[in-house]
């Protein structure tokens, strides 16, 4: 009876520890689909970081503006960047994990294949750094986020919350530091310069560009371009229709 009544116990414990869970997970990532978040972990993990090492607080620059107010340009050049497949993936791009394991099976560096919807769960809600549990959460929340938002609403957030340079967090504060200009003003070069450093924001400089950082910038362009421009995103927009799959190059 004794062993019947812990199994009991712990089985009880299980299903309250799970509800929990999905309670604590469910309801701030549906909460988000509409509000716009007041921060996010990568910009509360650089405060932190900054005063764990007893640095000079690290300024946050952030504004978060409304996706109808950011230049279409800055929406294709993310894509071109960082997930060319995003207007019609459900979260994950397996093509592009399975090149990168490849590459990396053949001696090559490993390198990352997040989607943008993978990239938002990742920047808002966990921490940095790789393991096999934040992979794992990361993957649970993106499948919330690819069920819960709208594509619009996914690549809006992404665009707020991405870093573009030390302590710039979303492209309307980029853009008004690089170029003072709100983000709706931005041009498809503007557009492709900030994009060009997402992958490294804080090595790579939009106000003092690399040669690297400038052929990035031209290869986006191009890329931009073969994908037919803003136009590529019309089917992530509300009542259109879907948009034909496109030819796809990686960098």
């Amino acid at each position: 009876m004794a062993k019947k009544g812990a199994g009991g116990w712990l089985r009880r414990a299980l299903i309250q520890v799970a509800l929990a869970w999905v309670v604590l997970t469910v309801v701030p990532v549906l909460l988000l689909r509409w509000m716009a978040p007041v921060t996010s972990a990568f910009m509360l993990e650089a405060r932190w970081h900054a005063a764990r090492t007893r640095e000079r607080g690290e300024h946050i620059d952030y504004h978060w503006v409304g996706y109808r107010r950011i230049s279409p340009e800055a929406g294709i050049a993310a894509v071109a960047s960082e997930d060319q497949t995003f207007p019609f993936n459900h979260g994950f791009d397996f093509q592009a994990i399975d090149e990168a394991i490849q590459t990396y099976e053949r001696g090559g560096r490993l390198r990352g294949a997040s989607t943008i919807t993978q990239q938002v769960a990742k920047n808002l809600f966990l921490w940095g750094g790789r393991s096999w549990v934040r992979k794992g959460i990361e993957a649970y929340l993106t499948v919330l986020i690819d069920v819960l938002w709208p594509k619009q609403r996914v690549l809006s957030v992404y665009l707020n919350i991405a870093q573009f340079g030390r302590g710039i967090y979303g492209v309307q504060a980029a853009s008004e530091r690089f170029f003072h200009e709100p983000a709706s003003r931005l041009t498809a070069d503007q557009a492709a310069l900030l994009a060009a450093v997402l992958p490294d924001p804080v090595h790579w400089h939009v106000e003092r560009p690399s040669h690297f950082v400038l052929w990035r910038q031209q290869w986006l362009l191009h890329q931009m371009a073969d994908l037919g421009g803003p136009g590529y995103l019309r089917s992530i927009a509300p009542s259109r229709p879907a948009a034909k799959q496109g030819r796809i190059r990686h960098n």
